[in-house]
């Protein structure tokens, strides 16, 4: 049997991972961001701004800020990104999935500056770009979608410029017990269903609580980040640690 990987609970031949990730945010595009809503009773858009704070765009400067923020559909970390730069960052909205990406180009029309966004379709894995070709890699809840996280880790190190900054959203491990079950208990029995009621589909829901539990602790994908290249790698906890900011350098 040839690499495999999971997908949720199950093992699968990591070439036909993508593909399954794929299916489950086209059935979910339309409604991603209200899902998230609800799953996360709206703190998602806390550790967002607390990700967008974090990076502090320049708002001037002699040359444009690039920003790539990959597996950024629907573009809220993207219109983050360019508000609290007062419109000088640019950023290239990156994701596999066209259908997330459609949703994110038809609301860009309504931010304030709509003209410093651009939505490309690319694998995380292989990107499109020039080597050292933007300041910033944002990726918010979508890491540990991707087969071969560690290509993905090598790839933003490879288009980012010396001196640029990586800086990893992702749910993570609850380590504090009550909340820990209350947390599971609540992602069991809650989340698909709530999935199924809004979206018409509980199955990618189940995925997803699936894939957050077989992602690697922050230990884990702190040493993973190190080993792509980047230095002075940090972790924070949010919420309990359901979800966690990793930030690191390309020096």
């Amino acid at each position: 049997m040839g690499e495999t990987t999971h997908f949720g609970e199950q093992t699968v031949a990591i070439e036909a991972k993508q593909g399954m990730v794929d299916d489950v945010f086209h059935k979910v595009a339309s409604r991603y961001d209200l899902m998230n809503d609800l799953m996360s009773g709206g703190i998602h858009r806390v550790w967002k701004d607390a990700m967008v704070a974090k990076l502090a765009p320049p708002k001037s400067g002699s040359v444009p800020y690039r920003v790539l923020d990959m597996a950024g559909g629907t573009g809220d970390v993207a219109e983050r990104i360019v508000n609290a730069s007062v419109g000088f960052a640019e950023v290239t909205v990156s994701d596999i999935n066209a259908d997330m990406l459609a949703v994110g180009a038809e609301r860009a029309k309504t931010w304030r500056f709509p003209q410093q966004a651009n939505f490309v379709v690319a694998n995380a894995e292989e990107l499109p770009f020039a080597d050292e070709s933007f300041d910033a890699y944002t990726i918010a809840f979508g890491i540990r979608n991707v087969p071969r996280i560690d290509k993905a880790l090598s790839e933003a190190h490879r288009v980012l410029k010396r001196g640029g900054r990586l800086l990893v959203l992702e749910f993570s491990h609850v380590d504090a017990p009550v909340l820990s079950q209350v947390y599971k208990l609540f992602s069991d029995n809650l989340i698909p269903p709530i999935g199924r009621a809004v979206t018409g589909d509980a199955q990618p829901y189940q995925y997803l609580v699936e894939s957050i539990r077989k992602f690697p602790t922050p230990e884990r994908f702190t040493q993973m980040i190190g080993a792509a290249g980047f230095k002075r790698v940090t972790h924070t906890a949010y919420s309990g640690n359901i979800a966690a900011l990793h930030a690191a350098w390309k020096l």
